[in-house]
Parts: C-alpha cells; structure tokens; sequence
C-alpha cells in the first residue's frame, strides 16, 4: 500500500504539497527497492471518507502523484483505490496513468459503515469501463469489507457469488474487521472455495509471521500497516519490515 498522508481538500491537510509528494515517493521507494512488483495508491489521509464521489481536488492530486509513481517505476504494477468508495474515479485515474487495478470497498450489495449507508456501484463502473475500453484495467473488490456491517447476515459464499457472478470482479478481497486486523482463516477458506478459482487476495493482517501460512490459501495479499514503522498505518515504511516479510513470503 501507498497510502496516502491528507490530500489538499481534506480536513488535516497540512497545505505542505511537497512534502506530501516526498513521502508517497518516499515509500515507494522503499517498497520497490525492498522487492515489491505491485502498488496500490489510496487516499487513506482523507478521513473522514465521503461515501459516494469524492471531489475534483481529490482525483487531480492523486492523478499528479500516481503518474509520478508510475515514471518513476515503470516496472511495477499499480493500483488505484479512492475511498471510501469511488470506484468510477479510481478507474478514471488509473486509465489516465496506465495503472492495471483498482480496489472496490463495495461493489455489489449495500454496508453499513461510518460513513452511513454505502451501496454498490457494479453498474456504473462496469458501463465506465466498457466505454473506455478500458476492460484491461482489472476490478479487484472486497466481500464484507471492513469497516462495516451488513443491512442483513448473508452466507460468504452468496456474497462471494454475487460480486463474481453479477458484478463481474476479477478478483475478491477478504478482509479481518479493521485496518491490519486479522483474518478468519476459516472465513478465507470458505471464500476461496466459493471463488471457484478467481483469485482472492488478503485485505488485511498479514504480516512476518502470519504471511506464510495465508498465503497458503489465498493468492496474494495487500499489506500496509505491517509494513510500517511500529506497525502504525499512518507512519513511513520501514525497510527492515519490508526485507523480513518477503523473505518470510519467500
């Protein structure tokens, strides 16, 4: 994760737009040299999320830092996830830079979350995407996302379903409760089963000592916190961290 420090538009932006610019490349720096091929920029400063479209600030700033990622490491991969769930402007960005993903928080369905009542956006992200012929630019999207409850209990499997089946997402994410919570190993593998291979990816709680046994169910894993100087979500990337989870990976 290139998780973002408050962008200009949200409420603890400090107005310091170099600084902001040296720490998001900051940390790339880190995790690329650390041995990481995929990244995944969010605006994870702007709490408290706006729970539809985010504003013209928002995306501007992050288009600027996400294509000064994408020239300074051509080679690696990148993502786009714009909370708490503005998928149609994750997909506008990434096309804009050539990014390869983005991340939903909820696709299909409706949560309930601090933000309020957050409903799906399938349709209107998959006709985007359509018309941008942009169908290249793969839709990575969470089943009972953290952060939130569902408006009533339903099976993983029929929420699994769903998002594959009628949202057309080309990969799952299973998530513990919180930022850097851990997952339900059980949970996961029912998830993956029900994926009926399409990929799905840890969204939360990996980290030295838990990757290597995920990892034996799941097929791949976003991490921030763990990576993070004392595990703090908002702190810089700690290259020591980095270099000690990928060899536990390996």
């Amino acid at each position: 994760m290139l998780h973002c420090p408050p962008l200009p538009g949200s409420p603890r932006f400090d107005g310091d737009l170099a600084a902001l610019r040296d720490r998001v490349l900051s940390d790339a720096e880190l995790l690329v040299s650390g041995g990481f091929r995929s990244l995944m920029l969010e605006n994870f400063g702007d709490a408290p999320f706006l729970p539809g479209s985010v504003s013209p600030v928002t995306i501007a700033h992050l288009t600027t830092l996400a294509r000064e990622v994408r020239v300074r490491y051509p080679q690696v991969e990148l993502g786009i996830n714009v909370l708490r769930n503005d998928g149609c402007a994750a997909l506008a960005i990434a096309h804009a830079v050539g990014a390869s993903f983005l991340r939903v928080n909820v696709l299909c369905g409706a949560r309930v979350t601090d933000q309020g009542l957050i409903q799906g956006i399938a349709h209107d992200l998959l006709r985007l995407r359509s018309q941008l012929a942009a169908t290249s630019i793969r839709i990575l999207a969470d089943v009972d996302v953290k952060h939130s409850a569902p408006l009533a209990a339903r099976p993983i499997r029929d929420e699994v379903g769903d998002v594959i089946e009628r949202g057309y997402a080309d990969a799952i994410i299973v998530s513990g409760s919180a930022t850097g919570s851990a997952i339900d190993n059980g949970h996961l593998e029912e998830a993956v089963d029900a994926a009926a291979g399409v990929p799905v990816l840890i969204g939360s709680g990996v980290n030295e000592a838990t990757a290597a046994e995920l990892l034996k169910i799941a097929d791949g894993a976003i991490i921030g916190s763990s990576l993070k100087i004392n595990g703090q979500a908002t702190a810089p990337v700690d290259i020591t961290r980095v270099q000690q989870l990928l060899a536990a990976v390996q």
